[in-house]
């Protein structure tokens, strides 16, 4: 991550305290390499660039190195990682807070937390709203293809076909630090032909499964639906739960109906920006559906939910029934 990829809160930003918190450590970590990197030389980096954890240090000792003055530079950075860590210290937070709401001349202050779940500390709140503050969200399942398109183009120039960027997600997660290894690997692999397909994926080493569940969604929305009836033991045989498929199945459904309203350009409106590409692909099987298909489809998922929480069935069972329901409204309609 360069200057020119940090976040656009982060972009132009130059000294000061800086609060990146979220659960993407991933992206959280780059965001405090590239700020190191936009006030740091590498002739004066030993000189000036001071490490910390929040768990480790105790509030005298970080008061001393946060008035520090730069040698022979700019800028003196300060990185905290594990900012958490002080929050437990009436002391530490009070001696942190003063100093990012005032940092003096020359510091470049990075805080790096991970709030506690259900955490409503004050603390956490104050810090970002005094500091510059960026959160990185986790990332869910839908946003890593996206991802990694992006990330191919930007960090190694290399095209990622869709399919390929969907089941290298499928097969490895949600895991970005192994998912930029598996980018590194494929670029080298590809070489001058400078696009990935999903046949190289598999030919360089990756175990894919055998159906993967964007795939599968796409089945759906292409109406496509003895194909998903007949994978979907395979699907299911690979972890995927009744459940995870029933929340998959209504985002997609929810997209189609986006569609149905308003097209491509309110579809790619409304996506996460790491799942904008979709929305071409999803406007071309939206024209397949009705609005009222759509609102049965979803009431009959929301059904579909009750029972896989209450009944002794197995999820597939549902989600077959689901399917074959769904199917059948179809052919009443195209008869």
């Amino acid at each position: 991550m360069s200057n020119s990829e940090l976040p656009p809160a982060l972009a132009r930003a130059v000294g000061g305290a800086f609060y990146l918190h979220g659960d993407d450590l991933f992206s959280k970590e780059e965001a405090v390499r590239a700020l190191i990197a936009v006030h740091l030389a590498e002739a004066t980096r030993d000189f000036n660039l001071d490490l910390l954890r929040g768990n480790e240090i105790d509030p005298e000792a970080m008061a001393s190195v946060l008035a520090t003055p730069p040698m022979m530079a700019e800028w003196r950075v300060v990185v905290i990682r594990e900012v958490e860590g002080l929050a437990g210290s009436k002391h530490a937070r009070e001696a942190l807070l003063a100093v990012v709401a005032k940092p003096p001349p020359g510091l470049a202050l990075i805080l790096s937390c991970t709030v506690p779940q259900g955490s409503k500390a004050k603390f956490y709140r104050s810090l970002a709203k005094v500091a510059q503050s960026v959160e990185f969200k986790e990332f869910s399942e839908a946003d890593v293809p996206g991802w990694l398109m992006e990330r191919a183009k930007e960090a190694h120039s290399v095209d990622f076909d869709a399919d390929a960027a969907q089941a290298l997600a499928a097969a490895i997660g949600t895991n970005l630090g192994v998912l930029s290894q598996e980018l590194k690997k494929l670029a080298e692999f590809v070489g001058d032909r400078a696009r990935v397909s999903a046949a190289d994926v598999e030919a360089a080493g990756t175990r894919l499964p055998s159906q993967d569940r964007w795939r599968w969604f796409d089945l759906v929305g292409e109406r496509r639906f003895a194909e998903a009836v007949a994978t979907l033991g395979v699907l299911m045989g690979q972890g995927e739960s009744g459940v995870g498929l029933v929340i998959g199945l209504t985002t997609q459904l929810l997209r189609l109906g986006i569609a149905v309203e308003g097209g491509a350009s309110q579809l790619e409106a409304a996506l996460p920006p790491h799942q904008k590409w979709l929305a071409k692909t999803v406007a071309r099987q939206a024209k397949q559906w009705t609005r009222h298909e759509i609102d049965a489809a979803l009431a009959d998922l929301l059904r579909a939910d009750r029972l896989l929480k209450a009944s002794p069935h197995t999820d597939e069972h549902f989600v077959e029934e689901w399917l074959l329901a769904t199917m059948a409204r179809a052919q009443a309609r195209a008869a």
